[in-house]
């Protein structure tokens, strides 16, 4: 029995989240055959475990084209496009029905823990183009198995992986031994359990995107039923015109809402912020309360609890195996870094981008979706789903369509140009370099959050 040809085997998308359901949408669109391995229970877990934030793009700027197409004829009602769903409205109205309509292309509780090409660890040269990938897994039950692949489109996403508190990007000393009071994730604060946790409580709160937003305006409700509620917002910048975000001049409306949702809990007083605050330890007290201290010697008055939304990072542990080529500081692909760098800009604004800044050394393998973006910020859906177009038509064979590529992001209305770190006396201005001076874009859409980092 003659072996299958490269172009005879499946597609392996790492991944079941939007990006990963949409890469394989527009596979079989494109009569490829896709495979996506889900490490979760589910369609969507990573999505399902933010399934209390709601996202601040609409039903409209969440779905992807060609899963519209493969969900139309099994009866699936598309929801109301005005609206705004939670994460668990995503997952379960539109992630598990395109699952369900791929079929045995999905297959749930597989953990991906190593990507190769057959017979060549990353060292060897010779044949390496011609080989197929070799895709190791293991099954809920711990099972292992070997799948062999034509191409890898990792959409794993970030979610796994927060970025901890420390100011140098490692746990800051006692961040591990104090996990039990520390969260990396917005709390939920309409179950009983996590209300108890935070109610009445004085909690840090450490980040400065839309996640913290959100868990600052969330303690901010709760401050108004439960006394003795307050949050510390801990910034490593100062406050300036940028920091609640772009307010009124965002391109998607609830975005710049939540923003000024945090702006009012600080003016009203729910929220105090320590800036410029940049953490190297946690620290106990007698009450057995928790302290933040900052590298310049700073304490924080004792906490409660800390609430760590600081960002995510890759998991780049099963590709060593592969030749990937990535940006030194965001661990981004070598070509996508500079357009979404925030050392060079703030405003969420993105360069047309494809196949082609998604590219690898090692031919066949992608990074999409959060993933591609690294430790970047600001990623959205809508992004992912134009990469997956671009990648899968460069599959097909069709370099026409892979490379025109029709993205642009909303604007955030921020512009602040460079600034991951400064000091505080220097946020205040709102005029800053690089950013905004990006040639014009395509518009084709509004795109939509991926995780509650950008919800």
């Amino acid at each position: 029995m003659n072996a299958p040809t490269n172009d005879q085997l499946p597609v392996v998308v790492i991944g079941a989240g939007p990006i990963g359901l949409a890469a394989a949408a527009h596979l079989v669109g494109r009569g490829i055959e896709p495979l996506v391995l889900e490490a979760g229970p589910a369609a969507g877990s990573a999505v399902r475990d933010w399934s209390h934030v709601r996202l601040f793009s609409t039903w409209g700027e969440v779905i992807d084209p060609a899963a519209e197409k493969l969900l139309a004829p099994t009866g699936w009602v598309r929801p109301d496009a005005s609206s705004y769903p939670t994460g668990g409205d995503w997952a379960a109205r539109y992630l598990q029905p395109l699952a369900d309509a791929l079929g045995d292309k999905v297959r749930s509780g597989a953990q991906v823990t190593g990507v190769a090409r057959v017979g060549r660890d990353r060292i060897v040269d010779s044949g390496r183009d011609e080989q197929p990938f070799t895709v190791h897994l293991t099954t809920a039950d711990g099972h292992e198995e070997r799948i062999t692949a034509r191409a890898v489109i990792d959409a794993s996403g970030t979610w796994s992986v927060p970025s901890p508190i420390g100011a140098d990007g490692l746990p800051a000393l006692g961040e591990k031994a104090a996990a039990e009071q520390i969260s990396y994730r917005i709390p939920d604060l309409k179950d009983p359990a996590v209300r108890a946790r935070y109610a009445g409580k004085r909690t840090a709160v450490v980040g400065s995107g839309a996640s913290a937003f959100t868990a600052l305006a969330h303690l901010a409700d709760l401050a108004k039923e439960e006394k003795g509620t307050h949050a510390v917002w801990v910034l490593r910048r100062g406050i300036g015109a940028s920091t609640y975000g772009g307010g009124e001049a965002d391109q998607l409306p609830a975005r710049g809402a939540l923003g000024l949702r945090a702006k009012a809990a600080v003016e009203q007083g729910h929220a105090s912020a320590a800036t410029g605050f940049r953490t190297e330890a946690v620290e106990r007290d007698a009450a057995n309360r928790l302290i933040l201290v900052a590298e310049d010697g700073r304490r924080l008055d004792p906490v409660d609890e800390v609430i760590v939304l600081t960002g995510f990072r890759p998991d780049l542990s099963f590709l060593s195996e592969v030749r990937l080529g990535l940006d030194e500081r965001l661990q981004a692909p070598t070509a996508l870094a500079p357009l979404i760098d925030p050392n060079v800009h703030s405003c969420g604004t993105v360069y047309p981008h494809g196949v082609n800044e998604l590219s690898h050394p090692e031919q066949g393998v992608y990074l999409v979706g959060m993933k591609s973006y690294g430790r970047a910020p600001t990623f959205l859906a809508m992004t992912g789903y134009e990469q997956v177009r671009s990648i899968t038509a460069a599959l097909a064979g069709d370099q026409e369509a892979a490379e025109r590529v029709e993205l642009t992001l909303p604007e955030t209305g921020v512009c602040g140009g460079a600034g991951l770190f400064d000091e505080p006396e220097t946020a205040q201005g709102g005029e800053g370099g690089g950013c905004c001076a990006t040639p014009t874009t395509l518009q084709i859409g509004i795109g939509a959050p991926v995780s509650p980092g950008g919800c």
